[in-house]
């Protein structure tokens, strides 16, 4: 079996599952945010029961509108704060809390071997751990908050395999960028994505992160990784509890595999309006932008921070451009302030945020106008995702963002 199959398995009982067979899986972690919560609180009270079934299994993270930009999302955050006191579930408050799939690995609450749901489709991320983890609809998170249970259709999987060694400046993010521009938005529908070889060996967990993260881009319903010594090295001083590290069979059988030269991709750009509509930066153009966003659940990690404080420190945002920096949590900030990371921005001309989901949905903190243009760390640049129906997002790695900054248009950092 491939790790998604055997984790599935472990979940439910048997000891083998194949692709298309429909299951009843146990879940170790339940988990929702201030946008999605608050239906699944709805539908948890109709069914009638009075408690979760465990509350050291549910969290609640408040990162969508939080710190809330108005009455309608201090409302939301106020149902989902009362209902998780009261039921005594893990809940993260502003001034501890962070982006929920930056936290939850941080704090040890996501391990190998777990099966993981959450009511946001970029749950995915924590397969950087080797976990089985996905997104799910509020009503079926409100269902496995009351049971403890989910059914589901056992993913095929698909497996990507990354030769050689990175290019200086490439990371996840391009990577995953230049696999989805080539397999397309729907190219791994409703599969498991297993990410193996040379590339992904040397590959720091943060861009492992990166990578699981936009799973879901490719239309995937999970993205894994192996758990090797680069994991456990995260995983260890973090965990609270056992956990069961699990590797593919060698015979397992795949339902694809398709293979990269990694020596040979490039800084990637996805233009509007989908992920999967990628350049390598040498044929980008002259692109102007309004705006630089580097942070979200994708890339607002320290790693992430000390690249953009790399290509930013001494230089200056481009007169009359803005670039907006949010960390992913409040551990992260902190260590960027230790750092002098904060410094460097605020001296660029940069605003640093408290962490937030902020403008990645068109939230708040960053909203783009009619026309504008904005080179972002994000996972998604659909039709006014982050605000105007015909303003303009571009994807791109924290490198990209900060030296678009300085810039005012899109480039790489080799040009700095």
């Amino acid at each position: 079996m491939t790790i998604a199959e055997k984790i599935l398995a472990t979940h439910c009982g048997k000891t083998r599952v194949s692709p298309g067979e429909l299951i009843n899986v146990r879940v170790d972690l339940v988990l929702s945010n201030d946008i999605t919560a608050p239906i699944a609180i709805k539908e948890f009270n109709r069914i009638g029961v009075k408690k979760v079934f465990d509350p050291n299994k549910v969290v609640m993270v408040p990162d969508h509108f939080i710190p809330n930009k108005d009455i309608a999302s201090a409302e939301q955050a106020k149902m989902m704060r009362d209902f998780a006191l009261s039921q005594g579930i893990i809940y993260f408050e502003v001034g501890e809390m962070g982006i929920e799939h930056v936290i939850l690995p941080e704090k040890g609450l996501v391990l190998p071997g777990d099966v993981v749901i959450g009511a946001d489709s970029h749950t995915c991320t924590y397969g950087a751990v080797n976990a089985f983890a996905t997104g799910m609809g509020s009503t079926d998170i409100a269902t496995a908050m009351a049971t403890g249970e989910i059914w589901m259709k056992v993913p095929p999987t698909i497996k990507f395999v990354y030769h050689g060694q990175l290019q200086k400046w490439v990371g996840g993010k391009d990577l995953i960028l230049h696999t989805i521009g080539n397999i397309g938005v729907d190219g791994a529908l409703y599969a498991a994505m297993q990410f193996e070889g040379e590339a992904i060996d040397s590959l720091p967990i943060d861009g492992r992160l990166s990578m699981a993260n936009m799973a879901i881009e490719a239309g995937g319903k999970a993205g894994l990784f192996r758990a090797d010594q680069t994991t456990l090295d995260y995983i260890k001083p973090r965990a609270t509890r056992s956990y069961t590290v699990v590797d593919p069979d060698p015979d397992a059988e795949y339902a694809q595999t398709i293979e990269y030269d990694a020596s040979k991709i490039e800084p990637q750009v996805a233009f509007p309006h989908l992920p999967s509509n990628t350049r390598p930066i040498n044929q980008v153009g002259n692109v102007e932008i309004d705006q630089a966003v580097i942070g979200s659940c994708t890339n607002g990690r320290l790693s992430d921070l000390i690249v953009a404080a790399e290509i930013l420190k001494g230089r200056k945002v481009a007169k009359n451009k803005r670039c907006i920096i949010i960390p992913g949590s409040q551990e992260i900030y902190l260590q960027a302030l230790k750092m002098g990371l904060l410094e460097t921005f605020i001296n660029a001309g940069a605003v640093v945020s408290t962490p937030t989901c902020g403008p990645c949905l068109g939230g708040y903190m960053g909203i783009l106008a009619d026309g504008e243009r904005c080179i972002s760390t994000t996972n998604r640049n659909f039709v006014g995702r982050m605000g105007h129906t015909k303003s303009e997002v571009y994807l791109a790695s924290p490198a990209i963002a900060a030296a678009s900054a300085v810039l005012g248009r899109i480039c790489g950092p080799e040009e700095l």
